[in-house]
């Protein structure tokens, strides 16, 4: 092979050296950052437990601590010996690196963003329901295990609900449509912390996903379509209540 035809190799190569390379730590550290950016966490407010966050995302606790390094070498969370790391600071344009929280940027209706998501979660539910790897179902049920083991915990709790929500828009196989998914699930996200520490409000949360990952388990397109379509509908009127007292 001349210099001519090994060049186009060489150029790939080259610009996939380009791409940026994240350890888990830095993964890890993105995703507790991101409970930051969406408004779950303020200034002030403490962390779930190393145990609870390592359960919670999957990882050791080694990982989480290392996360936990890295938030708070850029001052963004404050460690101190003998008690629970805190938030100090919501400026996070001190990461290195962007924080992942897709969201909407539109002044829009709570209704118009829960029609749009009942379409989009909709088709993603029967997609996953036809397309999910048996690797990705297990990640499913082991977030479900995370999330029982929350108890009343909202923050911990909603952490390994971001994770598998994550994990069902992977699950069908449809980049954009995972990627419009998670904008629409972090709609309003700051207020579910609030909803999700009512009495009750985490089980019910729990036993919807099962009768999701259920319908997803079982090849059954039409329940996992229901199941869906059922806890959307459920964040919606939880969050309309919500948002009606505030205001009323």
């Amino acid at each position: 092979m001349d210099a001519t035809q090994r060049q186009p190799m060489q150029s790939a190569s080259a610009l996939l050296g380009d791409v940026p390379r994240h350890s888990v730590r830095e993964v890890i550290a993105g995703k507790i950052a991101a409970l930051i950016s969406s408004g779950i966490l303020s200034v002030g407010d403490a962390l779930p437990g190393e145990r609870e966050l390592a359960v919670s995302l999957s990882v050791s606790r080694e990982t989480i601590r290392g996360a936990i390094a890295i938030l708070a070498e850029h001052g963004i969370l404050r460690v101190a010996q003998g008690m629970r790391t805190v938030v100090a600071t919501t400026d996070l344009s001190r990461m290195e690196a962007p924080v992942p929280m897709p969201r909407l940027e539109g002044p829009y209706s709570l209704a118009s963003v829960h029609e749009t998501r009942l379409l989009v979660e909709r088709r993603i539910a029967a997609e996953a329901a036809r397309r999910a790897t048996p690797g990705l179902i297990s990640a499913m049920r082991r977030s479900l295990g995370a999330q029982e083991a929350c108890g009343d915990d909202a923050v911990g709790f909603l952490l390994a609900d971001r994770e598998f929500h994550g994990l069902l828009y992977r699950a069908s196989e449809n980049d954009v449509l995972a990627d419009i998914a998670l904008s629409l699930h972090n709609h309003l996200l700051d207020h579910r912390r609030r909803i999700v520490a009512q009495p009750g409000a985490i089980a019910i949360s729990i036993a919807d996903h099962q009768a999701i990952l259920s319908g997803i388990e079982a090849r059954d397109v039409e329940a996992a379509i229901i199941a869906v379509a059922t806890h959307t509908t459920r964040i919606y009127d939880t969050t309309r209540s919500f948002l009606e007292e505030r205001t009323g």
